[in-house]
């Protein structure tokens, strides 16, 4: 069995309100068809990482404040190293959240699209935010909208998203929201742009105590 981690709603619930409702809780097992696709009723999804867990749930399940669960189970599918699925999930206990700093949060952004994406002025810029040579909002916006006019691939869109994170944290107002699904997206983006990219490596590398 993998060590894996899994969010559910304040109240242990995947899919509340659906037809596939699952309540989970400790030593709590539910299964999937083992059929389809990692996105239908085959697989029961998981992460490989609590902190990928965290950056990804503001595009994935999307729950408010959720609660997370150590799990284990065998993967049977991967939508990159961003998600898996497995056919059989069982939850183990509930443990805390790590803690992310917003600045750490758009760093691994950046280092995402850095990943990927070499056009000169957006790896200056880049490189000066990961210095702190220049964080302002302007720069990134700048960035950001060079990017989404260039020609639209998932490199540019790793580094258009990765602008726009760095812009929202720079704007305190909007780094609960916007902030975060543009790391999400980044992350994404870029491993779908290079499948030799690994998030999870990147999260493991930024925050190597997580796991302990």
């Amino acid at each position: 069995m993998t060590r894996l981690y899994k969010l559910t709603t304040r109240d242990h619930k995947t899919r509340p309100g659906e037809d596939n409702e699952c309540i989970w809780g400790e030593n709590v097992m539910h299964s999937g068809t083992g059929k389809g696709d990692l996105c239908g009723p085959g697989y029961i999804h998981a992460y490989e990482h609590p902190i990928l867990a965290m950056l990804m749930n503001p595009i994935h399940a999307m729950y408010w404040n959720p609660i997370l669960w150590e799990a284990e189970g065998e993967i049977a599918l991967r939508d990159g190293d961003n998600k898996c699925g497995c056919v059989s999930l069982t939850t183990l206990r509930t443990i805390p959240w790590p803690e992310i700093f917003d600045e750490k949060r758009t760093e691994f952004a950046i280092r995402c699209a850095l990943a990927v994406y070499c056009e000169p002025e957006f790896v200056s810029w880049a490189n000066k935010w990961l210095s702190v040579e220049n964080r302002t909002e302007n720069a990134a916006l700048k960035v950001e909208l060079r990017a989404s006019a260039a020609s639209k691939t998932t490199t540019t869109f790793a580094a258009m998203w990765a602008a726009r994170a760095a812009r929202a944290a720079a704007n305190a107002a909007r780094v609960i929201g916007s902030e975060r699904r543009a790391i999400a997206v980044a992350a994404v983006a870029a491993g779908r742009a290079d499948q030799s990219f690994s998030a999870l490596a990147l999260i493991r590398r930024m925050w190597p105590d997580a796991e302990k």
